[in-house]
């Protein structure tokens, strides 16, 4: 199954695009995957997430309510107990 993408046009400036051009070159990626990986950097910056880049949005969110259910067993355990 393929991930769905947001198809948009993006204008840059010429020597921006052929930098950005040579850098995925280098990296054996394409020019859109390197901008979005580019960009993937900068969100996790951001969001303070350090170096974990690679995960895309879906398994982001499996990992999010996985931790959350781990999160509500915990918890409902937590309180099972201290009514003891």
């Amino acid at each position: 199954m393929s991930k769905a993408r947001k198809a948009f046009a993006l204008r840059i400036d010429p020597a921006l695009y052929q930098e950005i051009e040579r850098w995925a070159q280098q990296e054996f990626r394409s020019i859109n995957g390197q901008i979005e990986f580019v960009l993937r950097q900068a969100v996790a910056k951001r969001l303070g997430r350090g170096a974990d880049v690679s995960t895309d949005a879906a398994a982001e969110d499996a990992n999010r309510e996985s931790a959350d259910a781990t999160q509500s067993q915990a918890d409902k355990s937590a309180s099972d107990g201290s009514d003891e």
